[in-house]
């Protein structure tokens, strides 16, 4: 238990400082996340300028997110939650490995797809540039706004939530109000996405997203410094 409870809170405290650094470096070199809200033309522009070290940094995001699927998995289950609280121990790793999952296929666009469609815009065939701004328009909607951003956003909300309740039950209730208040928080940014398919301003529930996600940090760092201090 001490050794699993060792590896676990460093593995936990690492994902949360790793996560952020991709991000910071997105933010500073693209404009990250308030580029995703301009024309597509102008994403794709960006994008095709920052070269192989924009494309390499969208891939260190994707694969931090998809690192939450086996992490989640080990946070929320152990054999007494098992045994006491099954449905909620089964339900928080399940939640927070599709939480990795969405965000990363949602992220993975930027690798596999998006250089294709900026190559196509920068190209001096007017018709085929057009194609390919309409094109990065519809799947940044989808596979970003959509499976990323909103589904991705919901359930890590809900991974949070649950493991919040079960840190709450077993008298970790600080921990636990942290983690209730990320998930309510990430919930309220979600609203962002329904703004925009509504044509409206969604600026107001971005605020809410990046307070829910500076608190997903910091409650992961107390988790993880937790189990550190039971190791």
């Amino acid at each position: 238990m001490s050794s699993r409870s060792s590896w676990l809170g460093t593995a936990t405290i690492a994902l949360a400082v790793l996560f952020n650094v991709p991000y910071a470096v997105l933010a500073s070199i693209f404009d990250y996340p308030a580029i995703l809200r301009e024309p597509a033309a102008e994403v794709l522009t960006r994008f095709a300028e920052g070269g192989i070290g924009l494309l390499v940094t969208w891939y260190a995001f994707a694969l931090a997110a998809l690192a939450l699927v086996p992490l989640a998995t080990g946070l929320a289950i152990t054999p007494a939650r098992l045994t006491t609280r099954p449905a909620l121990a089964i339900g928080a790793a399940l939640a927070g490995a599709m939480a990795g999952l969405t965000q990363a296929i949602g992220l993975v666009r930027w690798v596999f797809v998006v250089p294709d469609l900026a190559r196509a815009a920068a190209s001096d065939q007017p018709a085929a540039a057009e194609a390919a701004i309409h094109t990065f328009a519809l799947i940044n909607a989808y596979g970003g706004v959509a499976i990323g951003e909103h589904l991705g956003q919901l359930l890590t909300a809900l991974f949070a939530a649950l493991l919040a309740l079960l840190q709450h039950r077993e008298r970790q209730r600080g921990i636990a109000m942290l983690g209730l208040a990320t998930g309510a928080l990430l919930i309220f940014g979600t609203g962002e996405g329904l703004m925009l398919a509504a044509g409206q301003d969604g600026s107001l529930f971005a605020i809410g997203t990046i307070a829910g996600f500076l608190a997903l940090t910091g409650w992961l760092i107390a988790t993880g410094m937790l189990l550190l201090r039971r190791a």
